[in-house]
Formats: structure tokens, sequence, C-alpha cells
């Protein structure tokens, strides 16, 4: 008898594996296909999760970012508000819904946008007080208080006491947020110089970090910028943006061109469609400016027409294109 119980208690223990394994791989399958920028695969799975599991607020979650990430911010704000009714207590679900109605004010009219404006702020608000770590809420909410007007309560004074509450938590995250105030003030000088200090201070994320990048990038500061790549690829060696930022920094300074081109179809190859990645049509961009600097006309025209391919509003290649047709 005591054998047929050990038999008994392995297969009920193989069975029970069994189950587990059948319930996480929807879930598994979602977070692959959210991974790789298959967003409406990833919808798909998590909708059918959803019904069958109307009570998981981390599937409502998911089903927010893959619709942000796919543009349908009605639903973007339907899923958000399901995660925070489902536990109205979770920083990071309030401070999606704020991401959600800030995408929905983007895209809304001028009279409705105001409303979407107030309800975003409130949600950044309550994400930052419920976890005063929640960096990235912070961030949201000092990014909202100096960007937005005061009619729909934003003002820089606002957003200092909190920028000097992030010194004290985090000093790369303080000066992270320092620099984005003065940089809306167009106090470049300040602004260089918060950003170089957070660079400094070892941001703890790679979105952080690249973050960073994406200012010196837009200020053509090529040494900062393979600064910023040496330190992601310490700190995220497997990180395909590292291999981008890389790329550009020695572009910006005239430096190893063959080197430059490799990481970039490299980044190509790996970089998911996210927007917190560097878009391909930019990638393509850099690739003209690339060839460009090396006379090679005919290259830098693909390149700016294949990032127009991609996106046919993107103006930094339609005005490099019309340069190199003006030659």
């Amino acid at each position: 008898m005591r054998g047929y119980k050990r038999i008994l208690v392995v297969v009920l223990c193989l069975l029970a594996g069994q189950m587990s394994a059948g319930q996480d791989a929807p879930w598994d399958a979602a977070k692959g296909a959210y991974e790789r920028g298959d967003y409406h695969q990833a919808i798909e799975i998590l909708n059918r999760a959803a019904a069958t599991e109307p009570g998981n607020a981390e599937i409502q979650l998911l089903l927010t970012k893959s619709y942000l990430e796919s543009n349908q911010y009605d639903s973007a704000v339907s899923s958000a508000e399901k995660a925070v009714t489902i536990d109205a207590k979770n920083s990071e679900y309030h401070r999606w819904l704020g991401e959600a109605y800030g995408a929905k004010a983007d895209h809304s009219s001028m009279l409705s946008a105001y409303s979407w404006a107030r309800k975003t702020q409130k949600e950044f608000e309550t994400a930052v007080q419920l976890d005063e770590r929640n960096f990235d809420a912070a961030q949201d909410l000092i990014e909202y208080d100096c960007t937005a007007p005061s009619m729909v309560g934003g003002g820089t004074d606002k957003a200092q006491p909190l920028i000097q509450k992030l010194m004290s938590l985090d000093a790369a995250e303080g000066h992270f947020a320092a620099g984005v105030c003065k940089a809306v003030k167009k106090d470049y000088t300040g602004a260089d110089a918060e950003y170089a200090k957070a660079l400094e201070s070892k941001p703890k994320t790679a979105d952080r970090l690249y973050d960073i990048g994406d200012y010196f990038m837009q200020r053509g500061q090529g040494d900062k910028l393979l600064d910023v790549a040496a330190a992601g690829e310490a700190l995220a060696p497997k990180d395909p943006r590292g291999k981008y930022y890389q790329a550009v920094g020695l572009i910006l300074k005239d430096e190893k061109y063959s080197d430059a081109e490799k990481l970039l179809r490299e980044y190509l190859q790996a970089g998911p469609l996210r927007s917190t990645y560097p878009n391909p049509w930019d990638a393509h961009y850099w690739l003209g400016r690339l060839y460009a600097a090396q006379k090679n006309t005919a290259g830098a025209k693909t390149e700016y027409q294949e990032a127009l391919r991609l996106n046919p509003k993107y103006k930094r290649a339609h005005e490099a294109l019309k340069q190199l047709n003006g030659q």
C-alpha cells in the first residue's frame, strides 16, 4: 500500500505541475508576444485570459500597455480602469491609468483634452502618494507639472518639492527630473548639467538611462552618448538599445563609421517596435546620415526613403532627403 501511495502522490504532483504550466502558458505567451512587439497577438491572448480571470489585474495591466503600443486609446483606458477597480491601492495601476488618460488627452479635441489632462494628473499624483519610490510615476507627474499650462493644473513651481524628494531618494532620478524641467524652459546649459549629473549618479534602470541618451542625442553630444552606451552595456548588456546609442554617438563624432553601420543593422534586427525604444525609421535616418557623411549619396537616399516608407510623416528624413536632392 505504501508503494501505491507513493506512486499516487507522484502522479498527483505531476498533474498539478501540468495544470500549473497550463495556467501559466497563456500568460507566458502573452508576455512573449508583447516583448516581441506583436501587440495584436498579445491582446488576443490576454482578452481570452481576462474572460476566464476577470479579477486578474495584471492581465488588465498588460492589456493596457499593449493597447497603448497599438494606439488603441479607448481600450487602454478601459483596461487600466479595470485594473484600478480590482486593486485601488496599487501605485503602478494608477500610473498606467494616468498614461492611458494622457494618451487619450493627446488624441482628443481641445475641449475634451482638458478633462482628460486633469484625470492624468490626478492618477499620477495618486500613484506617487501610494508609493514614493515609484520613480516612473514621479517622473510622469514632474513632467506633467513642468510642461502643462496652469489652466490644467501644471506649473514648474509645483514640481520642485517632488524633485527635491527624488534627490533624497535617488540622485539619478532627481537630477533627471531637474533636467526635464530646465529643458522645458530652454535652459539648456542648466539641463546639460543636470543630465550629466544624472548619468554620473548611475541610473538604476535601462529606461531611465536611455531617456538620458535621448536628451544627449537631441543635443548632438556624441561623447555623452558613448558614455550612455557604455553604462548601458554594464547595466543591461542584452538590451539592444545600447547598440543604437553607441552608433549614433560614433556618427556624431565622425568616428568608426563601419562600426556604427554594423551596430545600427544589429539594432534593426533586435529592437522591438515599442515606445521606449528608438524607432526603426530613426535607425534608417542615422544610417542615411552616416552614408551622407561618407559622400555615399545613393546610399543615404535609400536609407532616408526607407525611413519615410516606415513613417511617411517623419520630418527629419523629409528634410534630409530634400537637402540631398538639392545638391
